[in-house]
């Protein structure tokens, strides 16, 4: 127990009390959140990409194992969500927002403080893989699920195309590949940008509670938060265990997959009518129960 204390204390109580700090000045200031996820999202996080991906050796295997577990995890979640939600015969708009919800997680502003914190750099290099695989599938995917399948192809893509970390991605496996280095100039301004992201992505959590509605319907609830908590981790050991993943590897898939759900739903719920109010309850509730399974699984993975 006095371990479980430790791991909570050094690796997220601080990313809570961070995330705690902007809720307030959003509460007290009425600061909105759009002009710093604006920023993160075309600058910070990019940044972050091509840092870690530039500046950690990684192994090709590992990275096409990465992305390819976040994958495989995406589509057996789906499918036992789905299964879940007709055994409790929600109604199809419910089960878009259900769908929505389980399967897209906070591995942002949640998961890459997290995973700095306690696994180091060549952890949080694969993370990042992870994260801009699964922010990828939020804005293609995600898109076609809260329209509830009406959305068409071509928006899909153009969602896709509006994710920075995509090029930043691309950018930073070709130079690795090539064996290329940026000028000083660029390389210090890089990292300048890098530094600030996750205290940035921290900040940005606490003020885009501000506005969440604590109301939901209990059964549908249950369903996400048990997935998205402590199925989709389970998962996650399962399928790094069968693609023979070890260390820091394996350390950041599993948590990544463990990590609440995305604030970015209720961004996606709303602009397409898909239960707000529901989807803005499980970002609240998830995260707010994520210490209780983070926690363990911490310790578990040997942080």
């Amino acid at each position: 127990m006095i371990d479980l204390i430790k791991l909570f204390s050094h690796n997220l109580l601080p990313i809570l009390l961070i995330a705690c700090a902007g809720f307030v000045l959003g509460k007290v200031f009425k600061i909105t959140p759009r002009a710093l996820s604006q920023v993160i999202f075309y600058i910070f996080s990019p940044a972050l990409v091509f840092r870690l991906l530039t500046s950690t050796q990684l192994n090709n295997q590992d990275i096409l194992k990465t992305i390819l577990i976040a994958t495989v995890l995406l589509v057996i979640l789906a499918g036992l969500t789905w299964a879940g939600g007709k055994l409790l015969k929600v109604d199809r708009k419910m089960m878009a927002a259900v769908l929505l919800t389980a399967l897209f997680m906070n591995a942002g502003n949640y998961g890459l403080p997290v995973i700095s914190f306690a696994f180091g750099e060549t952890a949080l290099a694969f993370a990042s893989l992870f994260f801009v695989t699964s922010a990828t599938y939020t804005y293609s995917a995600g898109v076609v699920i809260a329209s509830s399948g009406h959305t068409s192809v071509l928006k899909a893509i153009k969602g896709l195309l509006r994710l920075p970390s995509i090029y930043a991605l691309i950018l930073g496996i070709v130079m690795v590949r090539l064996n290329l280095t940026l000028p000083a100039t660029l390389d210090r301004t890089v990292n300048l940008l890098a530094d600030a992201s996750i205290p940035s992505m921290l900040v940005l959590l606490g003020l885009q509670f501000v506005n969440l509605k604590l109301d939901g319907q209990l059964r549908p609830l249950a369903l996400v938060s048990a997935m998205r908590l402590l199925v989709a981790p389970l998962l996650a050991i399962g399928l790094s265990r069968l693609f023979g993943l070890t260390g820091p590897v394996y350390q950041a898939t599993v948590l990544e997959a463990g990590m609440p759900t995305a604030v970015l739903t209720t961004v996606l719920a709303t602009e397409y009518d898909c239960q707000p109010s529901f989807v803005t309850t499980v970002v609240f509730v998830t995260t707010l129960l994520s210490p209780l399974t983070l926690t363990p699984l911490l310790y578990f993975l040997g942080a």
